[in-house]
């Protein structure tokens, strides 16, 4: 008995050539998915575009010791029902990464624009919370020296009113601060730098959804 050729365009073979398409299609897709993987982790991530939260705008970038750092995110802080201020975290590069910028020796700019009134006191007294919430007794007593006079220096800031910036600037283990754009203070000790940061970005953030904000995680709004 004579068997027929097998058409190429019989739906046996038409089913074979689709599904070889697509492993092929699938296969390129996976390819591009971990190019795209790799590259996030070399090159970090796109640095935050300038935005207007609470009022406040917020640049795109912001100039420090020679430097144009960029913005890495942006939130509001809230205590219960009130909005007490507009953080913004600028650095060299961008990057989603907690401890990059908790470990980091580059320039790093945290600015508060206020939103309510409140004075250096008070803004004090709400760091040394996060400080202690976030650092062991033991870190904090080895610190003791540092951290009595970042408070001296702090607490001569006077009044703040709504509108008015707090800057905290990082760079190689210092830490400086400046007060509706008066100079307080300077501290050198890189283990406070980190100390301090924490109080934004460590496991006990003065607020998460402020955290995920400045990490570029999140809506900056929220």
């Amino acid at each position: 008995m004579m068997m027929h050729p097998v058409s190429r365009h019989s739906p046996r073979i038409r089913q074979s050539h689709e599904e070889g398409r697509r492993r092929t299609l699938w296969r390129r897709a996976k390819g591009s998915v971990a190019v795209l993987a790799v590259a996030s982790t070399l090159w970090g991530v796109s640095p935050a575009q300038a935005v207007t939260i609470a009022n406040v705008e917020v640049p795109e970038q912001q100039a420090f010791a020679g430097q144009s750092l960029v913005l890495n995110g942006a939130g509001l802080r809230q205590r219960f029902v009130f909005h007490v201020y507009v953080a913004a975290l600028y650095r060299p590069t961008a990057t989603s990464d907690a401890q990059v910028i908790l470990n980091s020796q580059e320039s790093q700019v945290l600015r508060l624009t206020l939103l309510r009134d409140i004075n250096s006191k008070a803004l004090t007294d709400a760091l040394n919370e996060g400080l202690k919430a976030n650092n062991s007794e033991s870190d904090l007593a080895a610190m003791r020296d540092t951290i009595q006079h970042f408070e001296t220096f702090m607490k001569t800031g006077g009044e703040g009113a709504s509108g008015d910036p707090v800057e905290i600037r990082f760079q190689e283990g210092r830490v400086s601060v400046s007060f509706k754009g008066k100079a307080l203070g300077e501290v050198s000790d890189p283990r406070f730098a980190a100390a301090l940061l924490k109080v934004w970005l460590g496991p006990v953030p003065a607020q998460e959804s402020l955290k995920q904000a400045l990490l570029g995680r999140k809506s900056a709004a929220n």
